[in-house]
């Protein structure tokens, strides 16, 4: 497995060289004006997804960690603060009254509390982040499988992704991301409530974020608020599967 990976974890931190000198925005501090960076970062995503999906058993795993592995400082990637007086009171009431619906193509939509996430089967799992601009961090994440949230929906057999809607204001979109049934259904895609055994801070994405192993970090969207089932994804924004996909062209399928 590592044969297949490590060419494309060298292209992340030459690619993460070059992108430090540039402007900073939102998905882990996202580069506006380099193309040439771009295309790099793009190229081969259908040969990547195409080889992995191949090579590699769907419910393989992400390398784990112990917690004598744990970074001294887990970096916030992205957003650091949702602006707006919504979120800001989320914040000051704990998140108490924070809701994450669960819609699309389900026989049951859901709407789940922070009380109800937290007392479903919890998934525990160190493992190391991976930013587009090349810096990596591991940290201990908990909270449930996606796969349970999705079996209380009744995922209906139509679905072919997952989309993640956030609270995450940028410009005048709320932030989104997908992923497909393969990716929602592993093992350890989670929901994240908690950060290295404290209730996750605000800066990296409380009260809840998606932790997709597999993929590189912008995929792993934060302050979630929707989980919803989809056949495609058509109408999902510009039609990429997400915020910085539709903008500036990153893959869609971020594997490593």
């Amino acid at each position: 497995m590592s044969g297949v990976m490590m060419p494309r974890r060298e292209l992340i931190v030459r690619a993460g060289g070059l992108a430090a000198a540039l402007p900073l925005l939102g998905a882990c501090d996202a580069i506006n004006d380099a193309p040439a960076v771009r295309r790099i970062l793009s190229m081969g995503e259908e040969m990547n997804r195409a080889s992995q999906r191949a090579l590699i058993d769907r419910e393989a795993l992400a390398r784990e960690f112990t917690r004598a592995d744990l970074s001294p400082v887990f970096r916030s990637n992205g957003t650091r603060l949702p602006p707006g007086a919504a979120y800001a009171a989320h914040a000051a009431g704990g998140f108490a009254d924070w809701r994450v619906a669960v819609t699309g193509l389900v026989t049951r939509p859901l709407s789940l509390s922070m009380a109800d996430i937290r007392a479903m089967p919890q998934r525990t799992q160190i493992t190391r982040h991976d930013c587009v601009e090349g810096w990596s961090a591991i940290g201990e994440w908990t909270g449930p499988q996606l796969r349970r949230i999705l079996a209380a929906a009744g995922v209906k057999d139509r679905a072919r992704y997952i989309v993640f809607r956030c609270a995450d204001r940028l410009g005048e979109t709320l932030y989104y991301e997908s992923c497909d049934m393969i990716d929602a259904l592993h093992p350890q895609t989670i929901l994240a409530w908690a950060l290295n055994r404290e209730v996750l801070p605000i800066a990296n994405g409380a009260p809840l974020r998606l932790r997709l192993e597999r993929q590189l970090g912008y995929k792993h969207a934060k302050y979630v608020t929707a989980i919803e089932a989809v056949a495609s994804l058509d109408g999902i924004g510009a039609g990429k599967g997400g915020y910085w996909e539709d903008r500036i062209d990153y893959e869609w399928y971020a594997g490593i």
